[in-house]
């Protein structure tokens, strides 16, 4: 694998070039970021796959404190997997329990919209959500 530039690397993961370094700064890469001679960061391909894994970690909301743990839990090597599931069936739970929220809220729009759909096309939506009586 080539070895890339900071700048390589935020066009092909979509990370800011900031967001890189502040990733680095926080401990939150599984090893450590190499340099050139001359100071200059480099990556390989083990980086950006981690870069997409902790991009998908912080999508789904998992705290910059919880990478940083796993992180440094990979870095220190094997012997402590059973904390690393730990940490991963927490944030499983977490996103099990948004998702279920989203999809609630999501059934309720559902039924706004086919609402609204239905008196639209019947020409009665007028007296949709009018501030007064029942909301529609």
């Amino acid at each position: 694998m080539e070895e890339l530039s900071i700048g390589q690397v935020a066009g092909r993961t979509g990370l800011s070039v900031h967001t890189l370094r502040l990733y680095e700064r926080e401990g939150l890469f599984t090893t450590e970021v190499r340099r050139t001679a001359t100071g200059r960061r480099v990556y390989g391909q083990a980086d950006l796959d981690w870069l997409e894994v902790c991009t998908k970690f912080r999508a789904s909301g998992m705290p910059l404190e919880s990478i940083r743990r796993f992180a440094a839990l990979v870095r220190s090597g094997p012997g402590n997997e059973k904390e690393r599931l730990e940490l991963l069936r927490a944030h499983q739970c977490r996103v099990e329990r948004q998702v279920a929220e989203l999809h609630d809220c999501l059934e309720l729009i559902a039924g706004k919209v086919a609402t609204y759909e239905q008196h639209v096309d019947a020409g009665t939506a007028a007296g949709l959500w009018t501030g007064i009586g029942p909301p529609a």
